[in-house]
């Protein structure tokens, strides 16, 4: 007997061999057959979808859960269309707070409040308490005067990790502005987070992801680094799940910080653990690694100099050291994600990547670019040739294209976050947020980007990098699970596949592209149990 029997739906399989189907059997949280396979089956639940289109859940192959999770409980910042309205928010919150709290804001885009805020009228607005400011990139943050004090940045005794920026005005006094690295020197006042804080956290982001079709996440970084909240990090998704506040699949991306020697011969996390450990819900992914910084804060490593501004941005340590950092986890076994914005930084993660290959082959390693944002036409076929995968985000186009193409110049705009050129180089290319720096990562939003490539300003970046809609949904669907290793689990409505499900208002890839991020999830199953809309449809009697 079926544990559900889901009928009365148009559902797009991803599968070519049957590419649609209307009716879902599911036995033991997989799904059993489509049609004639269980038509006739007995089932302890009946569901009438009522048309309502189906397909495989979705996957964000790149986003910060956690942080996403902690944001949703600050200051929201990412509204703010002037610095003015930025202050009235801070000094609204700080009222708010007793006189040792601390103001703790996200989201702010220094290109729509023309430029970062003033650590003067921070302080001002703060009221005496402490301001800690995060950008929307996440690769900067402004801080008031007292954490700067506090972190040692103002009489110098501060040690800016490498990879790190303090900016400074002309009489060389920290404006209150950190980059990169630097921003460890307030981590550093505030981590760890409890693992209390970090599971609420991880529940609040849980409930908006299974409200978007979102059904298995790839968390990029946990556990040190600047990205990091704790050195227990796992821990609490490990009691979000018992508690039952974390529906969905996750993969964990350590930071590399938190690697090191565990034997003669092995690289990783405390027993030997690495890439692949875990089940079917909480599994440990890639070793996540930073070779460079963003394209907003002009510290993404490139080869020429960024347009009108003449620096060649910051790599994430000494050449050598990620050099050897990339083999050393390729000997141990680990897939690696590799944060590489800049075509300087990505040449030093493909030459790390050939260097690996030759010593230790591994032809189904399945690393990764993280971002790949700025890829020169020479190192696609590089990249083909390694099997590597870039992850970029195709919602930046719409949220920071304008800003991009400020930074890069025109000349370069081709280069930005390539989703054809990914696709005729014969790379799997799947779909990804890097929530919350954007403001919205909805998987459909993603979708919308794929295929219009339009930004906020109305511009179309590179045409010729469209995809259709069809392409779109398979980078949320069947190319997100091939880059986790599990393209026999997940990312197709077809027998023996997890029953992770997403019930849609209108079938995305007949939509017109402008109304693809419109379009309604009216439910979201995870291993055949509803953890979205179930109210929407009715169980008929058996």
């Amino acid at each position: 007997m079926l544990d559900l029997l889901l009928r009365d739906v148009r559902a797009l399989t991803m599968t070519p061999q049957r590419p649609t189907a209307h009716a879902i059997g599911v036995l033991g949280g997989r799904i059993v057959g489509v049609d004639e396979e269980v038509a006739d089956l007995p089932a302890r639940r009946v569901i009438d979808g009522g048309g309502a289109v189906v397909t495989p859940g979705f996957a964000d192959s790149h986003n910060h859960m956690v942080w996403y999770g902690l944001s949703l409980a600050e200051l929201d910042l990412s509204g703010c269309g002037s610095a003015e309205e930025l202050y009235d928010l801070v000094a609204a919150k700080a009222a708010e707070l007793p006189s040792d709290g601390w103001v703790i804001g996200s989201g702010y885009d220094d290109f729509v409040i023309g430029g970062h805020p003033d650590r003067a009228k921070l302080d001002r607005a703060g009221g005496g308490r402490p301001v800690w400011l995060k950008h929307r990139s996440a690769h900067m943050c402004v801080a008031s005067t007292e954490i700067l004090d506090k972190a040692g940045v103002l009489d110098g005794s501060a040690r800016v990790p490498e990879g790190g920026v303090v900016e400074r005005d002309a009489d060389g006094a920290p404006t209150g502005l950190l980059a990169e690295q630097a921003q460890q020197l307030v981590d550093a006042l505030v981590k760890p987070y409890p693992v209390e804080e970090l599971a609420a956290a991880i529940a609040r982001a849980a409930k908006r992801y299974a409200a978007e079709g979102l059904t298995h996440v790839t968390e990029a970084g946990v556990g040190g680094g600047w990205i990091g909240h704790s050195p227990a990090e796992a821990a609490a998704y490990q009691l979000a799940r018992q508690r039952g506040d974390l529906p969905l699949r996750v993969e964990l991306m350590p930071a590399t910080e938190v690697l090191h020697q565990v034997g003669p011969d092995a690289f990783g996390l405390d027993l030997g653990l690495r890439s692949g450990f875990g089940d079917d819900f909480l599994r440990i992914g890639p070793m996540k690694i930073f070779t460079d910084g963003a394209l907003s804060s002009r510290t993404a490593a490139v080869t020429e100099p960024f347009h009108g501004h003449g620096g060649l941005g910051v790599l994430g340590d000494d050449p050598d050291v990620l050099h050897e950092r990339i083999l050393t986890a390729h000997r141990g076994g680990w897939r690696i994600a590799a944060h590489a914005i800049g075509d300087r930084a990505i040449d030093l993660t493909l030459e790390a990547f050939e260097a690996a290959q030759r010593e230790v082959p591994r032809p189904d390693a399945r690393h990764r670019i993280e971002h790949s944002a700025m890829v020169r036409p020479d190192q696609l076929s590089r990249m083909a040739a390694l099997g590597v995968i870039p992850v970029p985000q195709s919602r930046f186009l719409y949220e920071i294209g304008d800003t991009m193409i400020e930074a890069v110049g025109e000349e370069r705009e081709p280069w930005l976050y390539r989703q054809k050129s990914f696709v005729d180089a014969g790379l799997v290319v799947p779909g990804s947020s890097d929530r919350p720096c954007v403001s919205n990562g909805a998987p459909l939003l993603g979708m919308r980007s794929m295929v219009d490539r339009t930004t906020k300003a109305g511009r179309v970046l590179s045409p010729d990098e469209r995809v259709d809609a069809t392409e779109a949904l398979r980078a949320y669907t069947t190319h997100a699970a091939w880059a986790a290793g599990q393209e026999n689990e997940r990312g197709r409505i077809a027998a023996g596949m997890f029953a992770d499900l997403v019930l849609l208002d209108a079938d995305p890839t007949t939509a017109p592209a402008s109304a693809i991020g419109d379009i309604d999830v009216r439910a979201t199953f995870v291993a055949g149990r509803a953890v979205h809309g179930a109210e929407e449809f009715a169980e008929v009697p058996t």
